[in-house]
């Protein structure tokens, strides 16, 4: 039997309640499930330790030492994405930042394997890490299976105040995800729009003097609008409501990993309009309304054809339920559960 030590910190700090330590929570219920059948005996660790056949790291910092240099054991790590080297300009790592990276890079050279979510990070971290393409894997990740089509209660619509009618967006509002633009498309068209997470309730006490925050003091200004609204951190019961309740989910980044709430919105039926960029087109396929990102002009008019057209949003509906269907976490966990095995 496979003995594999899956290292868990990414389920206590910051990352507990972000896309790595909802990666991490959901892929180890998964595995567990599954771990037997694939003659694998999963432990959950916070240290490497010489007593596995195999250990991984779910989570992997360009600009913190996160990934041992000396291996404990064979070693595989998951990369969601390399997007702050895509946008240099925009996440600038600063002296020791640079001084990790490249401590980072030499401590993939000696790992067994690197899985990540999509085949446009696959080329990313083959272009911008080194990592040749034959020792990375892909494997897809899903939505939680509590999304699904569902009646709005009362209580959830009261709860958050939602409007009538509006539009959503779910995440973090790093530079990437490109919320300016959303923002301000939806003030332009005179549509209420519903921004879920823990960073967007806060963005009044967030110190702008840090260079990835510039963006910041636009969101400001336009957050000031009733048309805005800002629950958040909602938990996931509640959110496959919101979800459920929206005319229409928008991912308007310049880049993703994956993007797992287009693929929760689409789970839930709710219509999609996404960038053309990144991983969004190979995630969501023909269920998205698509635009370019840097063009806010082409990003109002997708919102306002989908938003005005209900026989639009009932196809995109209809498509997003059948490619919400194509990922599943018990297909990540076994893929996850052959790669081990391959890797020895």
């Amino acid at each position: 039997m496979i003995k594999v030590g899956f290292i868990t910190t990414p389920l206590s700090g910051a990352h507990a309640v972000r896309g790595v330590g909802f990666y991490t929570r959901l892929l180890l219920s998964h595995l567990h499930a599954l771990a037997s059948r694939y003659d694998v005996a999963l432990t959950e660790i916070s240290v490497p330790s010489p007593d596995f056949d195999l250990i991984h790291y779910p989570f992997f910092d360009l600009f913190y030492h996160t990934l041992p240099f000396t291996k404990a054991a064979r070693t595989i790590v998951t990369i969601h994405d390399v997007i702050p080297l895509e946008f240099p300009d925009h996440y600038p790592p600063g002296l020791r930042g640079r001084l990790n990276l490249k401590q980072q890079k030499l401590s993939l050279r000696s790992v067994s394997g690197v899985f990540t979510d999509s085949y446009a990070s696959v080329k990313s971290i083959h272009k911008y890490l080194g990592v040749p393409r034959d020792r990375i894997k892909l494997i897809y990740l899903a939505a939680s299976e509590i999304y699904r089509p569902q009646k709005v209660s009362a209580v959830v619509s009261q709860k958050y105040s939602l409007p009538q009618k509006f539009a959503l967006f779910v995440g973090d509002i790093n530079w990437n995800k490109n919320l300016p633009a959303l923002v301000q498309s939806c003030l332009t068209l005179g549509v209420d729009l519903v921004i879920v997470g823990k960073q967007a309730a806060q963005v009044d006490a967030l110190d702008l003097s840090h260079p990835e925050l510039r963006h910041i003091a636009r969101l400001r200004q336009l957050f000031s609008s009733p048309l805005i609204h800002r629950p958040g951190f909602v938990p996931d019961a509640d959110l496959v409501e919101i979800y459920n309740a929206a005319a229409v989910y928008c991912q308007p980044s310049f880049a993703e990993g994956f993007g797992i709430p287009i693929v929760e919105a689409m789970a839930c039926g709710t219509p999609v309009v996404c960038s053309d960029t990144s991983s969004m087109p190979e995630i969501a396929g023909e269920a998205a309304v698509y635009f370019s990102p840097s063009d806010p002009e082409a990003l109002q008019k997708s919102l306002f054809r989908v938003l005005s057209d209900a026989p639009l949003r009932r196809r995109l509906s209809r498509l997003g339920l059948v490619q919400a269907r194509k990922f599943s976490w018990r297909q990540t966990a076994a893929a996850t559960l052959q790669a081990y095995q391959n890797s020895l």
